[in-house]
């Protein structure tokens, strides 16, 4: 059975769990760069209350395993809390506040390092703050954050597979399903693999090439 076979018997099992991956991935990438980017703006603007705040929880998630927040997230609290909550909801919440910090730290830094002389010079010049603003600064900061937060939103995607550890019906637990029937690991995988590339390749090119057109040198243009 080749792959071309796997996937025209069993699509239904592959869409049903490709819908629950992209419904996990719109929730992670929305809440991330919405809630994110106001914590990033507002910790640049609020060093002391916010920013250090965020930092610090940035910092302490960074040294803990995804999968580990994920799983004490879904058993530990929840035990000691009483309460039973869907997996769908425990890996979506746990893989954005992940997202939400990541995000913040992007953002924050590039407002944090934004070059003042650029200011300066809007002064000079005599645009008004209004002008700095939209023609200035968020174009530049846009473009000095844009290839990392695309390729931050492609490792979020990756993430969700650990969701099926605990029992998400993403599309990997989905084909994990499939190979117990059938036992095809190599066609099964490589199916999988196929998706992920075609979602995650034109992403992870469109990052670089931002990076590579807008962000090199950038300060002496």
């Amino acid at each position: 059975m080749s792959v071309l076979d796997i996937l025209m018997n069993y699509y239904p099992a592959f869409l049903s769990g490709l819908w629950v991956t992209m419904q996990l991935s719109l929730i992670i990438w929305g809440s991330g760069i919405v809630v994110g980017g106001g914590l990033g703006i507002l910790g640049a603007r609020y060093r002391i209350y916010i920013g250090l705040p965020s930092r610090t929880v940035s910092f302490l998630l960074s040294g803990v395993p995804i999968l580990v927040f994920l799983f004490w997230l879904h058993y530990p609290a929840q035990a000691m809390f009483d309460v039973v909550i869907d997996p769908f909801y425990t890996g979506a919440f746990t893989l954005s506040v992940i997202n939400i910090f990541s995000v913040a730290d992007i953002v924050r830094g590039a407002l944090v390092d934004f070059p003042q002389q650029y200011l300066t010079a809007a002064k000079v010049t005599g645009l008004t703050r209004e002008q700095t603003i939209f023609k200035i600064q968020i174009p530049l900061i846009l473009r000095e954050i844009l290839p990392p937060l695309l390729l931050l939103q492609v490792m979020m995607l990756h993430t969700t597979l650990f969701t099926s550890l605990i029992s998400v019906e993403e599309i990997f637990r989905a084909a994990q399903r499939i190979n117990a029937q059938i036992y095809r690991p190599v066609e099964i995988y490589t199916a999988l693999g196929v998706f992920f590339l075609a979602v995650c390749l034109p992403v992870n090119g469109f990052a670089l090439w931002l990076k590579g057109r807008y962000t090199r040198d950038l300060s002496e243009r």
